[in-house]
């Protein structure tokens, strides 16, 4: 197993793991060299990247690419690459799909669902590739449930995430995002969870680490800012003020 990857592992009930996404080399160079323990290559690039309304507009040829710049700057994170909407229908287009992100430097994947993807995680993590689960709120199945919203409000859907946790925990996944999940329901999961579980919009301090999306930490795309995100600067300000500052030099220049 790789030893980032063990490390993480280890982590369980222990100390609280910090997660990020990043999509290109500066990015995640930064986040490596701050120190994060995980670097998450999100699809969510379709919308912070490369101008989509949502993640389902994502290709493999998109993750592969990204993967890779990733990747070449990330020297200790475990770097976990998103499989996008439509490349794990089958067991075997699953484990065809890992294999390719893994060939340009991924350290794990990510793929969404529970019970659902039972097996194409199993085919995953039997050819020896770490898989990181996703369960709660899917992206990816946004346009089928009508958009986003939280989930585990009822007893039916906590029981339902609870089964997708175990799912997910057979298949044997080496972690876990609880995404956009009552605070309470991802509390009991990450209690009942024998793997670190991430949260995102779970509640601080529910689950056993945090991911976070690189632009909504930094203030970066000013244009949504998620109501559980957490800014703790203000870069799009800045790059603003910048390009204008540079414009007025320009125009004044001789």
């Amino acid at each position: 197993m790789n030893s980032k990857i063990a490390a993480i592992i280890a982590r369980k009930g222990k100390a609280p793991v910090a997660e990020l996404t990043a999509y290109d080399y500066p990015t995640a160079r930064l986040a490596d060299e701050a120190g994060v323990d995980m670097i998450l290559v999100g699809d969510s690039l379709g919308m912070v990247m490369l101008g989509y309304p949502d993640t389902t507009h994502v290709t493999l040829a998109h993750m592969l690419h990204h993967v890779e710049a990733v990747a070449r700057a990330a020297k200790s994170a475990v770097v976990i690459a998103d499989m996008p909407i439509h490349t794990y229908d089958t067991p075997e287009q699953a484990l065809q799909t890992a294999q390719a992100l893994m060939a340009v430097g991924a350290d794990a994947v990510k793929l969404e669902g529970g019970v659902a993807v039972e097996a194409q995680i199993k085919a995953i993590t039997r050819a020896g590739i770490p898989v990181q689960g996703h369960i709660g709120l899917l992206p990816q199945k946004v346009k089928e449930e009508g958009g986003y919203r939280m989930h585990g409000k009822t007893d039916e859907e906590a029981a339902a995430i609870m089964r997708d946790m175990e799912a997910v925990v057979r298949a044997g996944a080496f972690s876990l995002v609880i995404e956009c999940t009552r605070h309470s329901v991802a509390k009991e999961i990450t209690k009942a969870c024998p793997i670190v579980t991430i949260g995102i919009g779970a509640g601080r301090g529910t689950c056993d680490g945090e991911v976070a999306v690189f632009h909504d930490l930094v203030g970066g795309y000013p244009w949504f800012t998620p109501s559980f995100a957490r800014p703790k600067a203000d870069i799009a300000t800045e790059i603003t003020r910048a390009v204008k500052e540079y414009i007025s030099e320009v125009q004044q220049s001789e």
